[in-house]
């Protein structure tokens, strides 16, 4: 993903009409400002999160450390790693699994839940 000024890259996790979930690559804009409940910080890895699950709400999920790989129930995969922005959006449907991939063993995060009527800004491929 080239990132030029203005833009970070990201992925967003949605769910299609039939509940499957899918992503689409992209870029977060940087010259806006977004709308945000909260945030905090993470770095233990609860069972639930390992195995298909849907997103508990919509939120941002900054990865500050870890490299993982992401599956979404249409069987597409994807790598998040610092630098790119995970906004979970499918909090219906089948959801998505993850993996550390080999090598990284903890994953520090951050998230970011969204607020309803929020713009991300966020621009697809």
């Amino acid at each position: 993903m080239k990132e030029k000024l203005n833009d970070i890259p990201a992925i967003r996790l949605l769910k299609n009409k039939n509940g499957e979930s899918f992503f689409e690559r992209g870029k977060i804009r940087t010259d806006f400002k977004i709308k945000t409940k909260e945030l905090w910080f993470a770095n233990e890895i609860d069972a639930w999160q390992i195995r298909a699950h849907k997103a508990p709400r919509k939120q941002f999920v900054i990865t500050l450390s870890g490299n993982l790989k992401f599956t979404t129930s249409d069987d597409k995969t994807f790598i998040i790693e610092p630098g790119i922005v995970l906004l979970a959006e499918d909090i219906e449907g089948e959801g998505h699994e993850w993996e550390m991939i080999e090598g990284y063993e903890t994953w520090h995060r951050i998230y970011i839940p969204l607020v309803d009527d929020s713009d991300i800004y966020f621009e697809k491929e």
